[in-house]
């Protein structure tokens, strides 16, 4: 008879016929094993008070005298004589031995040797640790020498033994000590093998899905906290851990308009083909992915000791081609698609959260750029979005404590080189990322409603600003100030009233207030947008519609809409740069400008070229007819008191107001 000692059994496992006490506790339905399997697999109690009654629950004991049954040589010959000692151990139904205090069995019952499945006469003399497997770990076979020795009260420990007969016998061995008279200890093993076979059952129910029967999400989470553990890769394998995270395309619509009977079905045939691909893959390289449901139409596939993101991205591949297949399911025939989300990496360093975090995230970006499509985690894609989520968290909270600026870049006649407007662009000076432009927030803003408070501190300082220019330079022409207004301010606000507020808060004139929408915003507005725009103008406030000629560019709206100024697109204006000088420059995009530019002045409207950076550039827009320009060859975006500086100068020549 042979046998292993019980350690935690690993998670590797996936059909281990065992689970350890502290699973069965928490299984459905089997408070009757947990009440026989409360104590650890070994188990060591101090040396008790022989005439102290044993803790209630404790099976009873046949030699020890507080049990009633007492040794033949310690029997009072004044007392009736009780049945025998040798009797009762003959007739005992639990399989029991005494062993010496070397070690050696004298003596076991037949119970024991029909356990084991060996003749009675052949146990008395053989080693008892043999036997039961009590050597095969260092803690058990001290425990059982301390025990032999008189040091120690009682052993109790979980083997699993082979039987001669070739089948896996599981017992529970209580080792224990005799009376001082006796010596020696007896050792007694209850055959378990029917509760841990129940105990794998209730565990494979509990880690496995029973729909598609693959490991749950329990079962996936086991397996994948072992497979980061140090010991499992250190001494052997690749060291690293691959994960693809997959989602079903549409799969809502499927239970929604053919019941989930047929999504169940779906959903068992999916499981089929991700398992024959895990096969497939096992076979061309060591090891068999673990395939999991997580819940709902979710997948993961665990590659273990992965060689690199191309094993993972083969995998991926025959995983949308298998599903792609269709399905024929009761009658019906289904074809969908799947979104994958793939995550290769060290498994040293490595979290369950954090790998489980990197696959959703790449499965939301192969669902965001199209579906039907794998997707490998990308660092500096993740951190761009973290960024982004650490900004929208902290924007409102910014515009409490003030970290928001605004810096104005000038808007230049053509003919007069002097300062006609500026532009307001706002400015966040985090205290984590520095100083940030619109294009890192402001759709951020837009998304969680926070441009609309946002947008009335811009309003309420451009113009305050703008209104002490005008106290700070009597005797110069006033300049106006030009305000980018976002679409959901005009829906989620009384853009209206705010503008009408301001205007009467800082005193500043309607005609020097210039407001900004994109293109697309204001072309084809109706309704409500329409009238905010009509009722802006009519205040004498300046509507331009920023970014023109790459939106609609429907020139119907123009005859409509209120709109008093055109800024052209930048893209216009960097056609007329010219890199090599000896080339000529093509006239078709002089020809395009100077058609939006005449068509704009028939319209009653003026033009502003956006991005002008040369001489060159600018030389050109004038002969076009071009009103004012605004770029980097007048200046970059400055402090309002560099504004200041430029309203004195009586003319702004290239570069002069850049730092």
């Amino acid at each position: 008879m042979s046998g292993t000692s019980e350690g935690p059994t690993p998670a590797t496992e996936l059909n281990r016929p065992v689970v350890t006490e502290s699973e069965i506790l928490a299984s459905p339905g089997a408070e009757f094993a947990a009440r026989a399997e409360r104590a650890e697999p070994v188990e060591f109690a101090e040396p008790a008070d022989p005439g102290e009654p044993a803790a209630s629950g404790e099976p009873a004991d046949p030699l020890r005298p507080d049990r009633g049954v007492e040794p033949v040589e310690s029997a009072s010959p004044r007392s009736p004589a009780p049945p025998s000692y040798r009797s009762v151990f003959t007739a005992a139904p639990l399989a029991m031995a005494v062993v010496d205090r070397e070690g050696m069995v004298t003596g076991a019952n037949a119970a024991l040797a029909d356990l084991l499945g060996r003749d009675q006469d052949t146990l008395t003399g053989a080693v008892a640790a043999d036997l039961v497997d009590l050597a095969s770990d260092a803690r058990t076979w001290h425990a059982y020498r301390e025990l032999l020795r008189g040091r120690r009260a009682r052993l109790r420990c979980t083997r699993r033994l082979k039987h001669p007969e070739g089948h896996a016998l599981w017992v529970r061995v209580t080792v224990a000590p005799l009376p001082p008279d006796d010596g020696g200890v007896l050792v007694s093993v209850a055959d378990i093998s029917d509760h841990r076979a129940l105990q794998a059952r209730l565990r494979h129910l509990r880690m496995h899905d029973p729909v598609t029967r693959l490991p749950n999400r329990t079962l996936f989470f086991e397996r994948l906290t072992t497979a980061l553990e140090a010991e499992s890769y250190a001494e052997s394998g690749t060291g690293r851990i691959g994960l693809c995270y997959l989602d079903l395309d549409g799969f809502k619509a499927v239970n929604d308009t053919l019941g989930h009977r047929v999504g169940d079905q779906l959903l068992a045939a999916v499981a089929e083909r991700l398992t024959r691909c895990a096969q497939d893959a096992g076979r061309a390289r060591a090891g068999i992915p673990l395939v999991a449901r997580l819940g709902g139409d979710e997948f993961a596939l665990l590659v273990e000791d992965s060689t690199g993101t191309e094993q993972l991205a083969d995998l991926a591949e025959s995983l949308l081609d298998a599903i792609q297949e269709p399905f024929d399911l009761s009658g019906r025939r289904l074809k969908v698609s799947a979104s994958i989300g793939v995550v290769e990496r060290h498994a040293a360093g490595t979290t369950p959260t954090a790998l489980m975090q990197a696959a959703d995230t790449t499965l939301y970006w192969a669902k965001a750029d199209g579906k039907a499509r794998w997707t490998l985690f990308d660092p500096e894609r993740n951190a761009s979005r973290v960024t982004r989520q650490a900004l929208a968290s902290s924007l409102r909270p910014a515009i409490d404590r003030g970290e928001f600026a605004l810096e104005y870049q000038p808007l230049v006649g053509m003919d007069d080189d002097r300062v006609h407007g500026v532009e307001a662009l706002i400015r966040w000076h985090h205290p984590r990322f520095g100083t940030l432009t619109p294009n890192r927030f402001i759709s951020l803003a837009e998304e969680d409603g926070s441009i609309v408070p946002l947008g009335r501190w811009v309003l309420r300082t451009a113009c305050r600003q703008a209104r002490a220019w005008q106290t700070q330079h009597p005797d110069e022409p006033p300049i106006f100030v030009s305000v980018n207004v976002a679409v959901r301010q005009v829906w989620d606000s009384d853009l209206v009233a705010d503008v009408a507020d301001t205007l009467e808060e800082t005193g500043l004139p309607p005609h020097l207030l210039q407001l900004e929408l994109t293109e697309s915003a204001v072309m084809g507005s109706s309704g409500r947008p329409l009238q905010v725009l009509e009722a802006l103008s009519g205040m004498g406030v300046r509507i331009a519609i920023d970014d023109f000629g790459t939106g609609y560019s429907n020139l119907a709206y123009l005859s409509r809409l209120p709109v008093s100024v055109l800024k052209l697109d930048g893209s216009f204006v960097r056609g007329f740069q010219i890199e090599d000088r000896t080339a000529k420059a093509s006239p078709a995009d002089e020809v395009i400008v100077e058609a939006m530019v005449q068509l704009a002045h028939r319209l009653g409207l003026t033009v502003t070229a956006e991005c002008v950076e040369t001489s060159a550039q600018a030389t050109r827009l004038r002969r076009i007819g071009c009103d004012t320009g605004q770029g980097w060859l007048y200046s970059r975006p400055v402090p309002p008191d560099r504004i200041s500086e430029l309203l004195g100068t009586p003319g702004v020549q290239a570069g002069v107001g850049n730092p």
